[in-house]
């Protein structure tokens, strides 16, 4: 995937400016999930945003993406924090200050929740990260304290969690975009009355809307940098001196650079022009080249993968013999061989879980029921003649006659979903089904149109851990169409999006609602999950709602010519948040 997700810019004197000196040096990088967008706004909630997670965009505190514990994390404008099971106190770093001097303030927090709670269906992927995120209520405790209510009911045990990890901005910047009434419509939207919770939902939606457009004229940052220059090519952030650990932080400046896709990045590291590159999807003679310009690789635990999608609201992908049959006429460890050979395992259990998250919450004797979906030309015939399809002149037909083709598409950019597609197209075409692979400008727009249900096979990233609430949301939570309050939710059909899957399905001879399964995970403790779980596995290992193909992991490559003191092989919750994060936790030195 990515360097997947984005596109930013290359600022010529980078790296050359690295500097010696009392100010420190100039560190240079990209942003793998934060594309550089010409003329997009400094506003973290706008989906094509030009601010940067961990440098001028912070957060309560940063995830350690502990599978055992949602809410472990590291410090950010929380210096501490308490979870009870009604709600959260957090205790506020007592220095922390915006870059214009003043103080970051429990206005900030309520200002910056009631934001987060107006973006569920404002900013295409916001949802996501606000799913389940049911505030009651936001006040003050002491002189840096605060205290976050979760409503009553909700019960949700990732509620600190999805506190801590909300973008925080400043009241004075963004206070005036919200309406007097927003914790009156907030409550409003929790309502039992369907009525009255859809009208406040719909006021907040405009409200969100309205937030995401907004551009502020100047970052107003509470990190350790904040934006001073915007080009197309790169972003220049300078240190805050008044971040409350500046002492911390080695770098004067940091440099954000653009990119085009995957080769680019390759470009700049194969040159030595980055001090860090995120993940990024590399073939073999690239990574020896790479490792030859000085690079150390760093590996870490990767709760994504990559899946081929379908919308199940175009025929046939609504059937599930037609995605049984593609199961198994797409060779996995053939295409994962092409499109992911450095960073990529081939999938081997397809339940919605990373394999090694399958293994841990599946006994033996499941995980060998589960079919493997070994590829059977002949098992695939079965399925679709047993469905009513046709085969004649060597294509098969639909069971009303017409011709079956597929477009897979996939995004500008991301190298190893293009090479993989030629495999995987390939793959069907002998098979019988003409395939051909598109591609879709850039990642925003991709996203856009896959909300809008414009593709009906696609790839996807599926399996986002570790917490297996927030892995099956992908595939039975907000994105297809679940609202969940507490341990319940609901479903609505009407957004398009990949799935647009039956709300029922029956498991073993009885009948489970994949929603409200995963409605509750987010409920229970870990004993208490683990039956849900391996419901939802199986179901998933049975109707094949998406194809996964490969787990990634973690590639992340650093140099030391310029900074020294990153973060180790093994030190996989610090690897998984941006340097900016590494260097709050007092990582990254110069050299």
């Amino acid at each position: 995937m990515i360097a997947s997700l984005a596109t930013l810019g290359a600022l010529s004197a980078c790296s050359s400016a690295t500097g010696s000196g009392a100010g420190g040096a100039v560190y240079t990088t990209i942003d793998g999930n934060n594309p550089i967008t010409v003329g997009a706004p400094m506003n973290p909630f706008n989906a094509s945003t030009n601010t940067f997670l961990g440098y001028d965009t912070m957060q309560l505190a940063f995830s350690k993406k502990n599978p055992s514990d949602p809410n472990d994390a590291f410090p950010g404008l929380a210096k501490s924090w308490t979870i009870t099971p009604t709600g959260i106190t957090v205790e506020l770093q007592p220095d922390a200050k915006w870059s214009d001097g003043t103080p970051v303030t429990v206005a900030d927090v309520k200002t910056s929740l009631a934001i987060a709670l107006t973006q569920g269906n404002a900013t295409v992927g916001a949802g996501f990260l606000s799913q389940g995120l049911a505030v009651a209520k936001v006040t003050p405790v002491g002189e840096h304290g605060v205290r976050i209510d979760q409503v009553a009911g909700a019960d949700n045990l990732n509620f600190g969690r999805l506190v801590l990890g909300q973008n925080i901005v400043s009241d004075k910047v963004y206070g005036g975009l919200l309406p007097t009434d927003i914790w009156e419509t907030i409550a409003a939207s929790e309502s039992a009355d369907t009525a009255v919770a859809q009208a406040a939902v719909t006021k907040l939606t405009t409200t969100g809307k309205a937030v995401s457009a907004f551009a502020p004229k100047a970052d107003v940052s509470a990190g350790p940098f904040v934006i001073t220059r915007i080009n197309p090519g790169s972003v220049v952030l300078d240190r805050n001196p008044h971040f409350y650990d500046a002492a911390k932080i080695a770098p004067k400046q940091v440099v954000i650079r653009h990119y085009t896709g995957n080769e680019q990045i390759w470009s700049y590291m194969t040159n030595g022009e980055l001090d860090s590159a995120p993940y990024t999807a590399i073939p073999n003679n690239v990574l020896t080249q790479i490792l030859g310009a000085g690079y150390t690789r760093k590996d870490s635990v990767n709760s994504v993968d990559a899946a081929i999608a379908f919308n199940q609201s175009v025929a046939p992908y609504n059937l599930t013999a037609v995605r049984q049959a593609l199961a198994y006429v797409i060779d996995r460890q053939a295409v994962t061989k092409v499109g992911e050979p450095v960073g990529g395992v081939a999938n081997k259990y397809n339940t919605g879980l990373i394999d090694t998250a399958a293994k841990t919450w599946l006994s033996p004797d499941q995980l060998s029921a589960l079919n493997p979906y070994a590829p059977d030309a002949a098992k695939a015939a079965s399925l679709l003649e047993g469905a009513g399809f046709k085969k004649a002149d060597g294509k098969w037909l639909m069971p009303d006659g017409k011709p079956w083709t597929i477009t897979l598409q996939t995004v500008n950019g991301f190298s190893d979903w293009i090479a993989a597609s030629t495999i995987v197209a390939n793959e069907l075409s002998d098979f019988g089904i003409p395939t051909k692979p598109a591609i879709t400008a850039d990642f925003a727009t991709y996203k856009k149109e896959m909300a809008a249900g414009k593709y009906a096979v696609g790839w996807w990233l599926t399996a986002l851990g570790p917490q297996t609430s927030k892995g099956y949301q992908r595939y039975y939570g907000a994105d297809d169409g679940y609202t969940a309050t507490g341990a319940t939710a609901t479903h609505s059909d009407g957004g398009g999006n990949w799935q647009h899957g039956p709300t029922q399905y029956t498991l073993s001879g009885a009948t489970l609602d994949p929603g409200q399964l995963t409605a509750r995970l987010a409920t229970l403790d870990l004993v208490a999950q683990k039956p849900i779980v391996q419901q939802l596995a199986q179901v998933s290992n049975q109707e094949v709602p998406l194809i996964q193909i490969w787990d990634y992991t973690n590639v992340q490559f650093t140099s030391d010519k310029r900074f020294t003191n990153f973060p180790k092989q093994g030190e996989d919750a610090i690897l998984n948040n941006p340097p900016g994060v590494w260097m709050m936790q007092g990582f990254v030195k110069k050299k």
